[in-house]
Formats: structure tokens, sequence, C-alpha cells
């Protein structure tokens, strides 16, 4: 038998960390010496700390003073209660509390910091996941739910699922996300319009709170908690274990791309769609802008079209694509061409400008992974990404697409990357989550997703975002804004209204000392 030097010496290195104290440095700049009675595995090394100072939006750079890899979440729960003044595990210490900060961080695909730790300590989740028992994802046996390791990301539970014949409902458009890092914001993509974001789908959840508290909740069970984490952005606790509802997985997707010319065909198709409750409606909706100003990606239709698309783009200077779906196997395959037939005849589209793929399943729900390899090849994935992700309630979406869409995005010398612009359906959505949305039956996703690559300049595209939420704000717009970074108290009182109260007082509840999710800059 042979052994690996280089794992001999990683695994003696590790055991040297776990019997050194570990030395970080608090929001105020405090040293704090974490004792070896704490019996965890705290990486301070540059390359540890680099990795966790960035994130997918590439516009921060915030070090922590630590990173914490944990085998077990009881090791997540010692730290916080260490931070909370719990001195038990150090008998030379005094009574004050250390008081640094704590960030759970799964897969870093936030745009601003917010999983970050200035000066505290990074919790690694994927390392949860990667000991979790018997696996990070278990599927139950009647196939209904699957108990999920926060840190494992969505394309792991869609495997796992799928093995067994079932699947999760309702997905974000890409599935390299954690679990938990999308469930502390909402998780949104095509399913949203039927079965509502990721957070109406949990059963139950584990969760760590800010006084290191290890707490199972549900809607009957510490229901405080299980609805305050939900929408959260991580600050009332952090999500080790979330149970997952599962459904009946098809194994083929009738894929549809449509182009309209006339916006408002467009939203009217959109949200007719979206009210449809029969086997005829669709399983998946979304919708893009293409624009002439920006890089036109006709790789979806057939070669012999892709000419005449980019003609009717140029035409038009900008045509709406509605985007659906609909999934189906052997028993549910008689009424497939129902649904295409309906929507040749119903929908109001540009003659001729309806293109279909027939594709798998997990290759549908994977599609995105494409797109990143394409633009991982070009340079345009690790570059700054200044997103701008709103929900635009229906009774102003008309004034949102003359104001914004053709005032401003159309405008522009040039844009970049995607933009999303889609309806859905508010009684999807549960009021008691932390997570908000606009007052209205009906609101459109709309997601400027532009990367600053190339020529696209990032202070350009900052100054659009700028002109865009001034735009709403002066037009009495009242948009939500998701995946947003505020820096002041106001914004984030305005973003929660009447959630604020609660928000604030569930903070007390489960994180007095306010040391979780420093990053989202709401309670710093």
């Amino acid at each position: 038998m042979t052994t690996n030097p280089s794992l001999s010496i990683i695994a003696l290195m590790t055991l040297l960390m776990c019997l050194t104290p570990t030395l970080i440095k608090s929001q105020e700049g405090i040293d704090v010496l974490l004792p070896i009675t704490l019996n965890l595995t705290v990486l301070t090394d540059p390359f540890s700390i680099s990795a966790a100072s960035r994130d997918f939006g590439n516009i921060t750079d915030v070090n922590p003073g630590a990173v914490l890899c944990p085998s077990t979440p009881a090791e997540v729960a010692r730290l916080l209660r260490f931070a909370n003044g719990d001195f038990s595990y150090d008998s030379e210490s005094t009574t004050s509390s250390p008081g640094f900060k704590v960030a759970a961080r799964g897969q870093g695909h936030s745009l601003r910091g917010q999983a970050s730790a200035p000066g505290g300590v990074v919790v690694n989740m994927t390392c949860l996941a990667k000991t979790a028992t018997p696996a990070a994802v278990v599927v139950s046996a009647d196939g209904t739910y699957a108990d999920v390791a926060a840190g494992a990301m969505w394309v792991e539970v869609l495997e796992a699922a799928l093995a067994r014949g079932v699947s999760p409902v309702t997905f974000t458009d890409y599935l390299y996300l954690s679990v938990g890092g999308t469930l502390s914001n909402a998780g949104i993509g095509g399913q949203v319009f039927r079965h509502g974001p990721q957070i109406s789908n949990v059963h139950e959840l584990d969760v760590i709170t800010g006084k290191g508290d290890m707490v199972t909740c549900s809607p009957k069970l510490n229901p405080e908690l299980f609805y305050g984490v939900l929408g959260g952005l991580g600050q009332f606790g952090i999500i080790t274990r979330a149970r997952i509802a599962l459904d009946h997985a098809p194994t083929r997707v009738k894929w549809l791309r449509i182009l309209y010319s006339d916006f408002s065909a467009f939203t009217r198709d959109q949200e007719r769609l979206i009210s449809m409750a029969n086997d005829l409606r669709v399983d998946f909706l979304e919708g893009q802008l293409m624009m002439s100003n920006g890089i036109v990606d006709t790789s979806f239709f057939p070669l012999s079209d892709q000419t005449r698309v980019a003609s009717l783009v140029n035409e038009h200077r900008i045509i709406y694509v509605l985007e659906v779906a609909k999934y189906y196997d052997t028993t549910t395959l008689p009424i497939i061409d129902q649904v295409i037939d309906t929507l040749t005849r119903t929908l109001g589209f540009t003659s001729e400008f309806m293109f279909m793929q027939d594709v798998p399943y997990f290759d549908f729900l994977n599609r995105v992974r494409n797109e990143e390899d394409k633009l991982r090849s070009i340079g345009l994935w690790e570059v700054p990404h200044p997103w701008l992700n709103m929900f635009v309630p229906k009774s102003r979406v008309l004034d949102f697409h003359e104001g914004v869409i053709k005032g401003l995005l159309l405008n522009q010398t040039a844009t970049s990357g995607v933009t999303l612009f889609y309806p859905t359906n508010r009684n999807k959505w549960n009021n008691l989550m932390s997570a908000m949305i606009p007052n209205e039956d009906v609101f459109y996703v709309v997601g400027f997703l532009q990367s600053a690559g190339g020529s696209h300049n990032f202070e350009e595209l900052e100054s659009l975002n700028d002109r865009i939420i001034n735009f709403c704000n002066n037009s009495g717009i009242k948009i939500k804004e998701y995946l947003m970074h505020y820096t002041k108290k106001e914004d984030w009182i305005k973003h929660f209204g009447p959630k604020w109260s609660d928000f604030s007082r569930r903070k007390m509840m489960f994180d007095p000392e306010k040391l979780l999710s420093p990053g989202q800059d709401i309670f710093n």
C-alpha cells in the first residue's frame, strides 16, 4: 500500500490548525483568538481568504478574517455561541462578547458581497454538504420530498431525485447554486407562475440561529423562524438542512421560443398563459428581449432561420421572445400535440416565427450551463456583473416598458447580456415569508443581466442601473428589487415596508448581537 505525500501534508496541516488557536479580527478590528477547545477547522491561508473575498458579481473584494470548513452543523453552532460570548470553551477569556461577524457562503453567486464577513468568519457551506450523512441529498421512501444539505447545489438535488423518478417542481435558471443560498433569497425561474418560488416548496428546515441554537422549524414547528429564514437574506440563522417538495419527473420537454414585434401582444399572451389551470397549460414560461444594439444570440433557432431572425431584430430594433415549455413522458404524450396546436392558433406572435426543440428534461433544466461554457471560453464569465433584478407591478408594466426598455435600454450605445421579462402570480407566494413582492395579483420579473466585459464599461452599466431605478422612483412605479444591496437603513425600511417591524423583531429574537450576514448591510 502506498500513500500520497501531498495528502499526508494536507492532513498534517489540518491537524495543526485544529491544535492551534486561530487569530481573527472582528468588524471593529479587535483581535479575537478562537480557542483550540472549539475544535473547529478554521482556515486563514491566503488562498482560502482570497476565495471567500469575492463572488460572482466580481464587484466587491472583502476579506474575512478566517474561513470555517465545518464537518458538522454543531461546529457552526459552537462558533456562533462563542461569537455571542459563550466562553465555556476558553477559560482565559473575559466576559464580553468577541463580536466578530459570521456569514454563510455556498457557491458564492451573490452580486455585491452579500455573503461576505469583513474581518469575521465565512462559513463554507460546501464543506457540510461533502460530509453530510448518509448523503447530501436523501430522497424519501415515497419520493415526496428530499432532505438536502444546504450547501448542496440544485443540480445535485435534481440528479438524486431523477434517479428515483421524481423532481423538485421549481428551479432557478442556473442549477449550480446552493440550496441554502436560493432559499435565503427566494429562488425564482420559469416555473414560479405555477408552483411559486423555491421558498414556497419547503416543508421543513434545520437552522442554526445567530445565538448558536440548533432548531428544526416548519409551518407548525417554530414557524416564526421558519417563515423568517425563507427569503430572510441570512439575517436570522444559517440553514443547514432543507426538506424540499418533490413530484413525478417527466422525461422530455417541448421547448419553444416564439417571437413578437408588439409588446402588448407579448404581455397579453404571457398573462393569459400563466392564468390557465388545465392540462393544456405550459409548465415553464419566461420572456427575453432581443435588441439590435446588443448581441443577438440566434443559436437556439435552426441554422436556416438564423439570418431571418437577425433581420427581424434589426428591422424592429427590439423583438420580444416568449419562451415556454411543456413537459411530457409516455403517459402525457397524447396531449402534447393539443398544446402546440393551441399555442399556434391562439397566440398573437409574428407569423412564422415559432421555433421548437425536443430535449431531455435534465438538459432543458441545465440549459444555462451551456451558456456558461460559451462565456467562459471567450473570457466573459469571470467579469463584473452589475446585474439589476426587480419585480414590476402589472399595472405599470406599459409605463416601465416605454420609459426603461425603449427610453433607456434601447437607446444605449450597446447592451450586453440577457434581459429577462416575464409575469408571475402573487398567489403562489406566501406573504408570511420575508421575501418582498409588489402588492398586485400579477407582477413581472425583470432582470437586466449585463456583464462588464469587452467594450462594455462597468461604470456605464452602473449608471444605466441608477437611471432605471430613478425613472421608477420618479414615475411612482412601485418596484421591488430582488438580490438587492442597499447601504442605507431607510432603503431597507422602504423595501420591507409593512414587514419591517416583524423583520427587525425577528432579528432581535434570533440574532440579537447582529452577527449574521453583515454583507447585506441591513443592521450594520
